[in-house]
């Protein structure tokens, strides 16, 4: 029987698809050289649906379907679909009808070789009639008839030199292949055209959408009352399924259908197809919770108020989706973007931290990537998964696994200018058009993320001698301390790596940090020692105080020295109070609900001795 379109939808008229339908570039290529080759090969998209005009209307086919409407146009009076092992006809004597004189058209049923194809494909090119017949599936004989495929591969190059035109017109052959490589490059010649088939346009996905969108809770209802609203979400259906096959628009009419969303919802549909998230979970976070942010991010991160402040206009806008509003209505770019840039140790990783559990509630959707082990020119392997036929090809990437199983979650890149700078063609296309494809050819998309990437440009440059000079110091205040990095970034990117274009995704969304400044060093001293004694108490159940002299003059010591920021302090408190206390703690056999006082005594040489007294005891 003739192919049926695929759509089970009803056709619509092309006056409502703003304008006549205008087949696509690759199929009008075909009608005009219908007369000059005698074989096409078409490779890329052709397992996708195509927008078929029928008695004035339009509806869906697949490339068997869409070739058969344009070779009865111009007057084809047998077209043959050829898959392994069968053919089927297209156009001409259906099963119980007379065969056309001096042809032996293969039963449907039965088995046909590819000497058998052979022969029927050399009748055919000189058959009287115009006649043509699709080789589909062309990429997969190779492997299921490898011993025949190179003698009917010669044939048909053969066939596609000594073809002779009738009425302007060749009796056609059509290989559909699905990478241009599939056919040796010997196959070539003059006669033989070569059209690769690309995913469909804005103007195809316009007809495909109009097409299928019939199928949505609300369509009809918007497009009969509303006409200007309906035209407004079609054109967000359009933008939102760039880059997709019309094969899965009609996928996301039909999951919207089956959820019963209204057409105004259409961008819930589409996320759902594309992360397969129901739902949008940027729209169940509670705004109270990043109304109270500021507080939350400067009790984490002490003494960068200006960071915590910047950092939190840009998540509060990129919860509002105003994120690149001012370019585009519907943008698809990841949700949120920020370039953390500072000294070493002054909590920029700490920020990026609590900025997941500000916006997330758990550290789980935190992702950190440290890119100093991706300095290799192959380290985007690693990132995107090696292609085909390489090791580690069936693994995937770590990036592309990682967004894949969690769309919505906070990556790090951590120290972004320690990467090869082909690592930098990734986050281009990332920051671009929010999705990335991996080696094995899966679309991952990160419109639900927030990146984060850190920096310790403009800190520190190296001297001739391998030497590293410090190009800010802590005498700097911030606003010159934020022009050096900030000058230092575009400088890098600008010049250094010339992608200044990676630069220009960032924007102003660069954060500079501030140097820990001796007011906040004595607080983040503080809260590290608390830290300290409530983990003591919480693990093992032993109790420690220290008086305000010997907390003031273990401070003044753990703080004298800046230069490596807030981990500087942790080290040093590590070592002249966490390391002592654990000692004479086993000294005294400390064991749980005992409680001790401790007291620090300065020594010469900046240095300090810790004394402890057990105050009480367990209970026996």
């Amino acid at each position: 029987m003739p192919e049926t379109p695929l759509s089970s939808q009803p056709p619509f008229s092309p006056a409502s698809a703003h304008g006549a339908y205008v087949p696509p570039k690759w199929s009008r290529e075909i009608q005009r050289f219908l007369g000059v080759k005698s074989q096409f090969i078409l490779s890329g998209n052709i397992y996708d649906i195509f927008p078929i005009p029928l008695e004035g209307r339009v509806t869906t086919g697949t490339l068997a379907a869409f070739l058969r409407q344009i070779l009865a146009e111009r007057g084809y009076k047998l077209f043959f679909r050829y898959e392994p092992f069968q053919i089927q006809t297209l156009i001409g004597p259906q099963p119980g009808e007379p065969a056309p004189e001096g042809l032996d058209i293969p039963a449907a049923s039965s088995v046909v070789t590819l000497a058998r194809l052979g022969d029927f494909a050399a009748a055919l090119a000189s058959y009287r009639e115009p006649s043509a017949v699709l080789i589909n599936y062309s990429s997969r004989i190779p492997t299921l008839c490898a011993q025949e495929f190179e003698h009917f591969l010669y044939r048909l190059f053969r066939q596609s030199l000594e073809a002779k035109a009738r009425g302007g017109r060749y009796n056609l052959i059509f290989w559909a292949i699905d990478k241009d490589n599939d056919l040796p490059a010997w196959y070539a010649n003059s006669r033989v055209m070569l059209l690769p088939i690309p995913k469909p346009d804005h103007y195809i996905r316009r007809h495909i959408i109009l097409a299928a969108g019939r199928s949505i809770k609300g369509y009809g209802e918007l497009l009969e009352k509303d006409p200007a609203r309906h035209h407004g979400l079609v054109n967000r259906f359009i933008d939102l399924t760039g880059g997709l096959n019309a094969t899965e628009i009609v996928s996301i009419a039909s999951l919207a259908a089956q959820d019963q969303l209204d057409f105004t919802r259409i961008a819930d549909a589409v996320r759902h197809y594309k992360l397969g998230v129901p739902d949008n979970p940027w729209d169940k976070l509670d705004r109270g919770v990043i109304s109270g942010g500021q507080e939350f991010l400067k009790s984490r991160v002490i003494g960068q108020d200006q960071a915590v402040g910047h950092s939190l206009d840009i998540i509060k806008r990129s919860i509002l989706d105003l994120s690149g509003s001012q370019f585009s209505l519907f943008s698809q770019k990841p949700k949120g973007v920020l370039f953390f840039a500072g000294p070493t140790g002054v909590g920029k990783t700490e920020l990026a931290k609590s900025v997941t559990e500000l916006i997330f509630g758990s550290p789980e959707n935190y992702i950190r990537f440290d890119m100093s082990e991706f300095n290799q020119p192959h380290s985007d392997q690693r990132l995107m998964g090696a292609p085909p036929g390489y090791v580690g090809y069936e693994v995937g990437g770590e990036l592309t696994n990682s967004i894949k199983q969690r769309p919505f979650t906070l990556i790090l890149f951590d120290e972004i200018e320690k990467a090869h700078p082909r690592i930098m063609d990734v986050f281009l296309q990332i920051l671009d058009d929010g999705r990335l494809t991996s080696g094995r050819g899966e679309t991952v998309y990160f419109y639900d993320a927030v990146l984060v990437f850190t920096s310790n440009l403009g800190v520190y440059r190296e001297t001739e001698d391998g030497r590293r000079e410090a190009l800010i110091n802590p005498a700097d205040n911030y606003g010159v301390v934020k022009d050096k990095i900030t000058n230092a970034i575009r400088e890098f990117f600008t010049y250094k790596l010339n992608r200044p274009e990676i630069l220009n995704r960032i924007g102003n969304n660069i954060v500079v940090f501030d140097f820990i400044r001796p007011k906040e060093a004595f607080a983040i001293y503080k809260k590290m020692l608390g830290n300290v004694i409530l983990r003591l108490a919480d693990a093992q159940k032993i109790g420690l105080t220290l008086d305000a002299e010997s907390e003031r003059v273990l401070g003044e010591l753990v703080t004298r020295d800046l230069a490596m920021g807030g981990r500087g302090i942790g080290n040093a408190l590590e070592e002249r109070f966490v390391n002592p206390l654990s000692r004479e703690l086993y000294n005294l056999g400390a064991q749980a609900r005992d409680r001790f006082a401790c007291s620090v005594v300065p020594l010469e040489g900046g240095e300090c001795a810790l004394c402890l007294e057990r105050v009480s005891t367990r209970d026996h």
